[in-house]
């Protein structure tokens, strides 16, 4: 769930529902009422340091279109027309949902060709 969701759940809750609902986050975190949110916040801190899945974008393909659109198609699998069209659009992602290795691998092979990458 989101953090607008949450939000949005709990405006539609009467009086008697938010009141069990802050009872049970006290039973089950072991606070008061007023820690819950300090809890939740840092919660969402650790999720965004604890990242596993990158995207590789291509910002930019510099002076060497033709390599880059080579180590485009040796990365994607796709063919050249295809390959040529990431490039020639980008900013574009080329990967997403990869891990931190692979991106890392991927944007080194890239910018040895000239290309800007840049992981998200």
């Amino acid at each position: 769930m989101t953090k607008e969701q949450i939000i949005d759940a709990i405006k539609e809750m009467n009086v008697l529902e938010l009141n069990d609902l802050v009872k049970a986050i006290e039973e089950e975190f072991g606070v008061t009422a007023a820690a819950p949110v300090a809890v939740a916040g840092g919660g969402a801190a650790e999720e965004e340091e604890e990242q596993t899945e990158f995207d590789v974008v291509l910002e930019d393909a510099g002076a060497s279109k033709i390599k880059v659109v080579k180590a485009v198609r040796e990365i994607t699998g796709l063919g050249l027309k295809d390959a040529k069209e990431v490039v020639d659009n980008a900013p574009k992602a080329i990967k997403e949902g990869v891990s931190k290795e692979d991106a890392e691998e991927m944007k080194a092979k890239l910018e040895e060709t000239g290309a800007k990458i840049e992981i998200k």
